[in-house]
């Protein structure tokens, strides 16, 4: 697996991804803050790790290291969130010019070897039913969700949904949080890729399915993904009642593939923000510039 880190990646279709039925991905990813005057108190949240496992993803190797900051003055602490996400948290009491973080992971996909099952308590978890700020239904939304409200199971529903939001094209808004800005649901204009979610998670939850953000990575796009997992009864391996979560992208009007790779979940961005911190410094001004390299070391038929 540390052949994957240095191997050449291959230019792989999406069509053959998905036929594949083994594929190794390399992930290398970093965010760093320059300041134009030395800052004190720097406290950073980082949700840029892979889980160790999700459905047939599996991660078979990944660092994450900060530099810019001698070791011995930063502390890093990495955790799990409410939603089994897997975070980091950085503290360093001063950084002179600058701070960055590097993630480099192999990811693995092994069809067949398990689908994303979830505790059956998440059919009826009032967090993946209830609306937040960036999900709350506008009269739009409304409108939208009840024309397509039909008596058919949870994953017929949710199809229909996600080609409606897609034609809906969602707006973006100019309201901004630190890093990046953040999306806005609304049922008509152009969009991106959390302004999809977002609207087909209002629209979801709308029609009493429970429905999660997904913060992850798509080959072929320059940046983070979003898209949306819808939580339906499934069976488990031993034979009783358990839930699944079946991935859709709106965005790009289908269900989720072996292109995406999924980082984190909850409710909404807010949940999931890759990078967000604060620190101490009046009228120092931070700049953040990032990069993500992904692509396929191998596949196998």
């Amino acid at each position: 697996m540390l052949d994957a880190l240095s191997a050449p990646l291959l230019a792989a279709r999406t069509a053959e991804l998905d036929a594949a039925a083994k594929v190794t991905y390399r992930l290398e990813q970093t965010f760093r803050y320059s300041y134009d005057a030395p800052v004190d108190d720097l406290r950073h949240r980082l949700v840029v790790m892979p889980p160790a496992r999700h459905g047939d993803v599996h991660r078979r190797l990944a660092t994450l290291t900060v530099s810019g900051v001698p070791a011995r003055r930063h502390r890093r602490t990495d955790r799990r969130d409410r939603w089994g996400n897997e975070t980091t948290d950085v503290h360093a009491p001063r950084v002179t010019d600058h701070v960055e973080f590097r993630l480099a992971a192999v990811l693995e996909r092994v069809v067949g070897s398990g689908a994303v099952e979830l505790p059956w308590a998440r059919l009826r978890d009032a967090r993946l039913l209830t609306a937040t700020p960036l999900t709350a239904p506008d009269a739009a939304i409304v409108e939208l969700a009840e024309s397509l409200r039909r008596p058919e199971n949870p994953l017929e529903t949710a199809e229909r949904v996600c080609s409606a939001v897609h034609a809906a094209s969602p707006t973006a808004t100019g309201r901004r949080r630190p890093a990046p800005p953040p999306p806005r649901r609304s049922a008509g204009g152009v969009g991106v890729c959390q302004d999809y979610a977002h609207v087909m998670i209002a629209v979801m939850r709308h029609l009493g399915i429970p429905t999660r953000y997904v913060s992850g990575h798509l080959i072929g796009q320059g940046g983070t993904h979003a898209w949306v997992d819808v939580v339906v009864p499934g069976n488990r391996a031993d034979g009783g009642l358990g839930a699944v979560a079946v991935a859709f992208d709106p965005c790009n009007d289908k269900r989720a593939g072996a292109g995406h790779l999924t980082v984190a979940v909850g409710r909404d961005y807010t949940d999931v923000a890759p990078t967000s911190g604060s620190f101490s410094g009046p009228g120092v001004r931070g700049t953040l510039t990032s990069t993500r390299d992904l692509g396929v070391v191998s596949l196998s038929v």
